[in-house]
């Protein structure tokens, strides 16, 4: 496989049909293109609406038995990947899996250089959605002395190289800012992507519920943010 991407899906029982129907789109045998569908430790019905999709070529579904967060989803994805790239995107319809084949464009549009990582950045929010990520941008920007915007935005797309070098990566929602900001740490080609990030369709945000989640996110990642410095 030349890419392969991990979607952590936590009770996202009505959108996993919705996610395998825009994969249909992407012709994933055409383009060598595998997707790992994470069933993150789900309490819903989730197992079975994956049961009725898992002959479709190039997925596979890997089962994590208890949610151990966000991270831990991806990361246990990660292991079973089997391209020359690898990545993920979430699961909520809020980023179109199509986006996917764009950021594969973008690969082949630069030879698959090894020493490019290719981010998302979200446009169509709703206003306080775009303070809250500015404000947090710039927090990150300044105490981490490197420029770092819109970092939670999908799809994230690196080098097996890459990947290779983590070490200790967190298993919570820090791995996206891990993950950017080892890659600017490594001096890595950043390209960045206009994707539309519209309302959810059916479920609701695991942490983006609430004034009171916002904070709770706020000090989680001020608290990585601290240790990430010292490590990196």
């Amino acid at each position: 496989m030349k890419m392969s991407i991990v979607i952590p899906c936590y009770n996202e029982s009505k959108n996993i049909p919705l996610i395998f129907e825009r994969l249909k789109e992407l012709d994933l045998v055409k383009n060598q293109i595998e997707i790992i569908l994470v069933n993150n430790g789900s309490t819903d019905n989730s197992a079975e609406v994956f049961s009725h999709y898992e002959n479709m070529a190039n997925t596979r579904v890997v089962k994590v038995e208890k949610n151990q967060g966000y991270g831990f989803g991806i990361l246990s994805g990660l292991k079973e990947c089997t391209g020359e790239f690898l990545g993920w995107t979430h699961a909520d319809m809020q980023t179109d899996p199509k986006d996917l084949l764009r950021a594969f464009n973008i690969l082949k549009e630069n030879n698959y250089n090894k020493n490019i990582f290719i981010k998302g950045d979200r446009k169509g929010r709703p206003v306080f959605d775009q303070f809250f990520t500015s404000g947090m941008s710039l927090f990150e920007t300044l105490y981490l002395r490197t420029r770092l915007y819109d970092i939670n935005a999908q799809p994230n797309i690196f080098s097996r190289d890459f990947y290779n070098s983590w070490d200790n990566p967190p298993h919570d929602f820090s791995l996206d800012l891990f993950v950017y900001y080892k890659a600017r740490k490594q001096k890595l080609k950043i390209i960045r992507f206009d994707v539309l990030f519209p309302e959810r369709i059916h479920g609701e945000s695991n942490w983006n519920t609430s004034f009171s989640a916002k904070w709770k996110f706020i000090k989680r990642t001020i608290n990585f943010s601290t240790e990430l410095k010292k490590r990196l």
